[in-house]
């Protein structure tokens, strides 16, 4: 996504248009898009301001929002399955949602940190 236009950008292209330029000569002057210059007008008007959106999200908010809170729960129920920690969750979440969320915090059921190395003794008769 493509980074938003400067604040200083913004402002002049609507001093342009509040001096009497035309839209569409401001437009050219500033490379901007004439929709972008109505959307300035817009939020101008309605907000007072003519700052982007600051920390603007795409897509869906995750399920579980709280990892720290989840890690906690994750340690407490971490001997059930994920589909038992998603009915005994707060709100109702699927089984595979606790499993993606028990990766993002680095969870795992395994007794050894890393596998064990297979060592075998050299014979000591030539093949």
């Amino acid at each position: 996504m493509p980074a938003p236009y400067s604040e200083d950008l913004r402002l002049k292209a609507l001093a342009a248009v509040d001096r009497g330029d035309r839209k569409s000569h401001v437009c050219r002057t500033f490379g901007i898009g004439r929709s972008t210059l109505d959307d300035w007008l817009k939020r101008r008007q309605t907000s007072g301001t003519v700052a982007h959106t600051p920390h603007y999200r795409r897509g869906p908010q995750p399920k579980i929002a709280d990892l720290e809170y989840f890690r906690d729960f994750a340690a407490t129920h971490g001997h059930l399955t994920q589909e038992q920690m998603a009915q005994r969750w707060s709100q109702p979440i699927s089984n595979r949602t606790i499993g993606k969320a028990l990766k993002k915090i680095g969870f795992t059921r395994k007794k050894r940190p890393k596998a064990i190395e297979n060592v075998t003794k050299p014979s000591k008769e030539p093949s």
